[in-house]
């Protein structure tokens, strides 16, 4: 039986969060506009994106390597 090699880097796990609380900050602000919705989403992956390479998580793997 063959095992998969996993990825110990989790920082897709960090954007998909900050997607995640951008979503439902968004679905509270559905009831005022799509446009915010819309806009919490994006800043949600934005943040995601911006802080997942200051971590330390990230840099951990790296020396690792």
């Amino acid at each position: 039986m063959k095992t998969k090699k996993r990825n110990k880097d989790k920082s897709s796990w960090i954007t998909g969060g900050t997607t995640m609380m951008g979503l439902g900050v968004g679905f509270i602000l559905l009831k005022y506009s799509v446009m915010y919705f819309l806009a919490s989403l994006l800043i949600g992956i934005a943040v995601g994106l911006v802080v997942t390479p200051f971590l330390p998580i990230h840099y951990k793997s790296a020396k690792q390597s």
